[in-house]
């Protein structure tokens, strides 16, 4: 399955107190130090965090990058959308190889 995550805080937390000009980058780099840490295929863009494996490693990352937002804030919210697919491995470039090939094929 592939998950697009984006979690960010909200609110005053003990990472702010600590650092009063923390922005909502220091929290979303918290995150994303969790999921380059799993091991499990990534990427990161300017809104969301790719990820792709089994439903419970993959859900497992996703709670342990949300509990590592939370000292940045009082409260946090996360947005998630999922592609679940069983059988299908390797879909995180195979997804955009296959829509470069469509594109390509429109302009001849």
């Amino acid at each position: 399955m592939l998950i697009a995550f984006s979690v960010a805080p909200s609110g005053v937390g003990s990472a702010a107190a600590e650092n009063p000009d923390a922005s909502v980058h220091d929290a979303v780099a918290a995150a994303v130090a969790v999921v380059r840490a799993s091991g499990l295929p990534h990427r990161t863009t300017s809104m969301f965090t790719e990820l792709e494996g089994e439903w419970d490693e993959v859900f497992a990352v996703v709670k342990a990058a949300t509990e590592a937002v939370l000292p940045y804030g009082s409260r946090v919210s996360l947005v998630l959308k999922a592609d679940i697919r069983p059988g299908r491995t390797g879909e995180i470039d195979g997804k955009i190889e296959r829509l470069e090939q469509a594109l390509e094929r429109r302009e001849d």
